[in-house]
């Protein structure tokens, strides 16, 4: 009985009932989401502009969310080398997100979810309140290029600036 207990809880975790996750190629669903600096972001804001990252993470101030903060802090100059906006969403609130990033002295900006609802839009519904740990790379045209759905804490930001690069999305001008 334990492991069918185990075995049920693993399934809801890994497939959420209702959420369907965005595929490559498909178009991905709009947001509206509040920033750990204050401010609002939308899909839509960059359409046809920038390619957007969404590095989903399970929760602020856990030691894997916080390594792969941390590692997105120590790459920022690779990752902004590319012409894309790049985000970490939780389903924390605006205010914890805050915290967590200033915790570690980040300049990321951290999008929230609290009703989660654009968690379950993506599919990285988890379990209770907490999503999976997946990246999407969107690309300007609001289509998704790419899907880590195996993102390691430890290079996340170096694997996204990577991902960038093999994606061809184009660099800024050198100042």
């Amino acid at each position: 009985m334990r492991s069918l207990t185990r075995l049920l809880v693993a399934a809801f975790f890994f497939v959420a009932p209702g959420a369907h996750a965005l595929e490559v190629g498909h178009k991905a669903p709009e947001f509206s989401l509040a920033g750990s600096d204050g401010k609002t972001y939308r899909l839509a804001d960059f359409a046809g502009k920038r390619g957007v990252v969404l590095a989903w993470f399970p929760k602020a101030f856990t030691s894997g969310c916080t390594a792969e903060l941390e590692d997105l802090r120590d790459n920022a100059a690779g990752i902004a080398a590319y012409d894309a906006a790049v985000f970490m969403v939780s389903l924390d609130p605006p205010e914890q997100n805050a915290e967590f990033a200033k915790s570690v002295d980040a300049k990321q900006v951290l999008l929230s979810d609290p009703d989660g609802s654009v968690a379950k839009a993506f599919g990285v519904s988890g379990l209770g309140s907490y999503a999976k740990r997946w990246t999407f790379y969107i690309g300007t045209d609001g289509k998704a290029l790419h899907i880590d759905k195996e993102v390691k804490v430890d290079t996340a930001g170096a694997d996204i600036a990577a991902k960038l690069a093999e994606l061809g999305v184009s660099r800024k001008p050198a100042k």
